[in-house]
């Protein structure tokens, strides 16, 4: 179940104006209702501070927006206000901020306009004032102008696009509050070399505020090991629903889909479910070398199935022990756009694509049809054997989202939006996709690479750069856009 975003919410006006104008404070105050409505509707719990006009009043406001641990403040310009009775009402969560400029109606009938009317809707006066104040007091905030309400004709667009921006600020902050109280499995050690991938838990606690669990390989063993017959059963019939299982294929290392195999699948599956829900884990990555043949070369072995189901339903499960790319899955699972463990694989200069793919997991969820299972002799580069998947994303837009860290040891984000097209790709028990952006392969290559990137990344269906580029401004994270 996704965590609600808490928004606190508060109005600003001038109190010298409300005697001095009948009505005005109860129409600005009727404004903020529909405001907190509206944000409300997108999934979010508001905290209100109501409509604030002096500086005690925003000191207040900041005081209950920290007893609740709002994730993002939304200061809601009913009219002019005072940049000193503004700035309290941020300064104690010390929350992003988000100005909403959203004026009332799309323009003033000037000649019959009295200066009542022009305070109700004159809420631009003092963003600038606001924002001088709060970029000076180090504060993060980000301005949203547009219209109110919605109305007909040419200036629709200004009411639908800024609500669009304002449901994304609040995606964003959704996602931030996720990562915030996320757990995290990290199951074995990093693929030995890859130095890519190595990463300081402390780092993901200090700059994400996620919990990273680090788990035994006995910790699953016990766990497939109690799995009943029941449970086994079950599972079995649900990788059926879920998977095509398809014979030996072209690749010499494939292999048929014994019984005994998806038994031992199913099982470790059972196995991998009770890990994540005794640990209350909202992601997991793992490897674990072993050694010949022993009992943790086998179950490393035979995770793969198990993880994609996991990651099909909300728990993303990234191999390698790359724990960076786990957190980029979870990202694009909590936008909705899935996210696929997956690396690059090979540029096609014939027709200008990238194909990118992984050995497993896959979010199956985002398939293009229904994902393949497919046995494999050997796992390239990898210990033992078992059963793998086979699957491309859906057609249409895509992003792909990389997790990095700099040199400083900062946390860094790279994204791309594209498109996954059809034809085909190869069937070695491997995700792989065609994927194509805007820039041509070997440009993208280059310009990718120059960032520093981790060499994997998670692939999510739609174009979700903009909401990307809220969440990262949240964060506080450096994001390389690559178009």
């Amino acid at each position: 179940m996704a965590i609600k975003a808490k928004i606190g919410v508060f109005g600003i006006g001038l109190a010298a104006y409300w005697p001095q104008f009948d009505g005005l404070k109860e129409r600005l105050e009727g404004y903020q209702r529909d405001v907190e409505a509206n944000i409300a509707a997108m999934g979010a719990e508001v905290i209100s501070a109501g409509l604030v006009d002096n500086a005690p009043g925003a000191q207040q406001a900041g005081d209950l927006f920290a007893s609740h641990n709002v994730d993002l403040i939304v200061c809601y310009v009913g009219t002019y206000a005072t940049s000193s009775q503004v700035l309290p009402a941020v300064q104690r969560r010390k929350a992003p901020v988000l100005i909403l400029n959203l004026q009332p109606i799309p323009a003033l009938n000037y000649l019959d306009t009295d200066t009542a009317e022009w305070l109700a809707n004159c809420c631009a006066c003092c963003v600038p004032e606001i924002s001088n104040a709060f970029a000076r007091s180090r504060i993060q905030f980000n301005v949203v102008t547009g219209l109110l309400h919605p109305v007909e004709g040419y200036a629709a667009q200004y009411h639908e696009r800024a609500w669009r921006e304002i449901a994304e600020w609040i995606d964003a902050a959704s996602v931030m509050r996720e990562l915030s109280y996320s757990r995290i499995g990290f199951l074995g050690h990093t693929y030995p070399g890859m130095l890519d991938m190595y990463s300081d838990f402390t780092m993901h606690h200090g700059q994400l505020g996620a919990h990273i669990e680090v788990l035994e390989m006995d910790d699953l063993h016990q766990r497939v090991s109690a799995a009943t017959e029941g449970e086994i059963s079950a599972k079995i019939d649900e990788i059926r629903g879920v998977f095509n299982i398809v014979g030996r294929g072209r690749d010499k290392i494939s292999q048929d889909v014994t019984p005994e195999a998806l038994h031992w699948a199913a099982q470790v599956a059972v196995g991998l479910d009770k890990l994540t829900r005794d640990f209350n884990l909202n992601g997991l990555t793992y490897y674990y070398r072993g050694l010949d043949g022993n009992s943790n070369e086998e179950l490393g072995a035979s995770v793969i199935i198990g993880n994609s189901l996991l990651t099909g339903r909300g728990i993303p499960a990234s191999g390698e022990g790359d724990l960076k790319t786990c957190i980029a899955m979870l990202i694009m699972d909590r936008l909705k756009a899935g996210g696929s463990y997956t690396e690059f694989y090979a540029l096609d200069f014939n027709e200008d694509f990238i194909l990118m793919g992984h050995d497993g997991p896959g979010h199956v969820a985002i398939a293009d049809g229904k994902p393949v299972l497919r046995g494999l002799g050997l796992y390239h580069g990898k210990r033992g054997y078992g059963l793998s998947v086979e699957m491309k994303v859906k057609m249409g837009p895509i992003t792909i989202l990389g997790l990095t860290q700099t040199a400083e040891g900062k946390l860094k984000m790279l994204a791309a939006e594209g498109v996954s097209i059809p034809g085909d790709t190869m069937q070695i028990g491997n995700t792989n996709s065609r994927l194509k952006f805007g820039l041509d392969p070997a440009t993208f290559m280059n310009v990718w690479c120059e960032h520093g990137p981790t060499h994997h990344v998670a692939l999510g269906v739609g174009h979700q750069l903009s909401r990307i580029r809220k969440l990262a401004r949240l964060l506080n994270f450096e994001l390389a856009v690559i178009q």
